[in-house]
């Protein structure tokens, strides 16, 4: 059976549409992974002996799972407040996990009585502040707001 013309048509119309998507996705894949800069920094205490972290273990740190660091000294986790932009692009981008799912793990380590819910900042200069006074801290702001008093881990 031969296609009518309108089915051709709809057809070409529906590679070229796919072929376009595809296209995109390659493009801004490429692009995304040749970004020089990270947008943003995961920060720690400036005594923390590590110079950086597989992202399971962050993911761990940040979900309140894992509460200490390989030297066992125990780990203070700061985060931004939900509404926070900021909170959203280190989820989304470093943790690769959406904002609820943090929040959901986090209310399942305090319903079940298995942990507490991460300290809340409420800017990135105060989580500076914070982690650089506190041992053991972690947490993330901007890579451009980064200072000199707290250590930046590079994720692996």
């Amino acid at each position: 059976m031969e296609k009518t013309p309108a089915i051709k048509f709809a057809t070409s119309l529906i590679q070229l549409t796919l072929f376009w998507v595809l296209a995109s996705g390659l493009f801004l894949g490429v692009a995304w992974a040749q970004s020089p800069d990270p947008v943003m920094a995961v920060i720690a205490h400036p005594a923390t002996t590590e110079d950086s972290i597989p992202r399971a273990s962050l993911r761990a740190i940040l979900g309140m799972r894992l509460q200490r660091w390989p030297g066992e000294t125990p780990v203070k986790v700061f985060v931004l407040a939900d509404e926070v932009p900021e909170h959203a692009t280190f989820s989304k981008s470093v943790l690769q996990v959406f904002p609820q799912q943090l929040r959901m793990a986090w209310d399942r380590q305090v319903f079940s009585g298995q942990g507490q819910y991460p300290e809340v900042v409420a800017s990135p200069q105060e989580m500076l502040a914070r982690v650089a006074s506190t041992p053991g801290a972690i947490g993330y702001v901007k890579a451009s707001e980064v200072t000199p008093n707290v250590r930046v881990l590079k994720i692996r």
